[in-house]
Order: C-alpha cells, then sequence, then structure tokens
C-alpha cells in the first residue's frame, strides 16, 4: 500500500458505523481508543463524517489475526471475519469526500469553430492539390494521345507534368501553412535601453524601441526610434 492511499480519508457511512460499533469492544485498546474517537464525534466540521483508510486497514488486518478470529465468533451475536475485509468496508462508500475537484472550465467555442474551419481548410487544400496532379497527369495522357506519340512517351510525359504540378502545389501549400502560423501567432514589441555618452555633465539614456510587425509570415518590419530630451 503507497503512503498516498495511506493519507486518504474514507466517508463514514451509516452501515460502516455500525459494522465499526459491533467490534470496537474487542479491538486492542490503542486502536479501539483511535476508532471511539471517530465512531463518536458529536459536532463532525464537515457535512460528510470521514475516517482515515489506514485506520480501516489496522482493523482489517486485525480482524484476520487469530486473536481478532477468535472475538468475532465469540461475540453475540456472531460476526462473520469477511464483513471486516477492506473490500467490504469500502463497499458503498467515497474516497476523500471533503476533497474537491477544480472548477471545470468548458473549452472556448469561439476557438474550437476556428479549430475545425482550420482543419477543413488544409483538408480542401489537400484535396485540391491531389486533383490538380490526377488531372494534368490525365490531361497531358490526352494531349499526347491526340499526337500519336507512342504509350512509353505518353506514361513519361504524363509523370514528368504530374511531378511539377507536385512540386508546385507543395510548394503554394508550405507557403499558405506558414503565412496561417504567423497570423496565429501574437505580434511582440520590446522595449529597452542602452548605454548613451556623456555629454555637458549630464547623462542621455536614449530609448530605443523595436516594433516587430510580420505580415503574412513573409515581411518583417523592424522601426527603431531614438528619444531626445
Amino acid at each position: 500500500m503507497s503512503k498516498t492511499d495511506l493519507e486518504l480519508n474514507i466517508s463514514l457511512e451509516p452501515h460502516l458505523r455500525k459494522t465499526l460499533k459491533s467490534i470496537v469492544a474487542h479491538l486492542p485498546e490503542p486502536l479501539s481508543e483511535q476508532l471511539e474517537a471517530y465512531l463518536n464525534v458529536q459536532n463532525p466540521t464537515q457535512p460528510t463524517p470521514t475516517i482515515p483508510y489506514s485506520l480501516l486497514q489496522s482493523v482489517s488486518q486485525w480482524a484476520r489475526t487469530p486473536s481478532g478470529l477468535t472475538s468475532i465468533n465469540n461475540h453475540e451475536p456472531p460476526l462473520s471475519p469477511h464483513d471486516y475485509a477492506m473490500i467490504a468496508l469500502l463497499a458503498g462508500t467515497t474516497t476523500s469526500p471533503e476533497r474537491k475537484f477544480p472548477t471545470y472550465i468548458p473549452p472556448d467555442p469561439h476557438a474550437d469553430r476556428k479549430r475545425e474551419y482550420n482543419d477543413r481548410k488544409a483538408v480542401t487544400a489537400i484535396l485540391n492539390a491531389l486533383l490538380s496532379i490526377l488531372g494534368s497527369g490525365a490531361a497531358t495522357w490526352w494531349a499526347a494521345e491526340r499526337t500519336g506519340w507512342g504509350p512509353e512517351w505518353k506514361v513519361l510525359l504524363s509523370f514528368l507534368v504530374a511531378a511539377v504540378v507536385a512540386a508546385s502545389e507543395s510548394i503554394l501549400y508550405i507557403i499558405w501553412e506558414s503565412r496561417r502560423s504567423a497570423k496565429s501567432r501574437p505580434k511582440t514589441r520590446r522595449i529597452y535601453k542602452k548605454d548613451g555618452e556623456i555629454t555637458d555633465g549630464s547623462s542621455a539614456v536614449p530609448m530605443q524601441e523595436e516594433t516587430q510587425q510580420q505580415a503574412d509570415g513573409l515581411r518583417q518590419r523592424v522601426i527603431f526610434t531614438d528619444g531626445s530630451s
């Protein structure tokens, strides 16, 4: 059993309380005192009373010892040792009911719609590229057949044209993808200082403002502005 499991709390349900009260008088004194402290709570601070998992595990381990089995069998009315197995003790309980899960933050519907739109647009671009490649190859085959060329030349020319179209479509897709990535990247603005020269007994520290603007991911403009006093 890991350390985390031993630190867990279990909800003290009515049926579990009744089962533990039947055996509390037969437990060894240290274990009995610990159990009574949880069974006899008058004003619980939590809506759902709890009991440590480690304490239930100690009760279950004692119930499997020879002295524990003897005490359970001699109880009036007789008790079942199986009722004090961990599976039976944990049945119908809740683990750590006092702990709360963090507030669920639903995803932004606008961001989901934008992501779906971009995915559909990318799939459409790929399908258009495939149709362009197949269409150009078929058109080249048809044109070569009209000129009376041999089959090997028709195949060679069709594959050559299809390869050229495929290369051009790949380049266009890379450019389109880079532009889309640049649009989704937030613009940054950085301001920093540089040490200036000391003139006329005063120190001038010029301010340089660097504004980076990326347009469609292809151009980058850098503007420097020197402040003077």
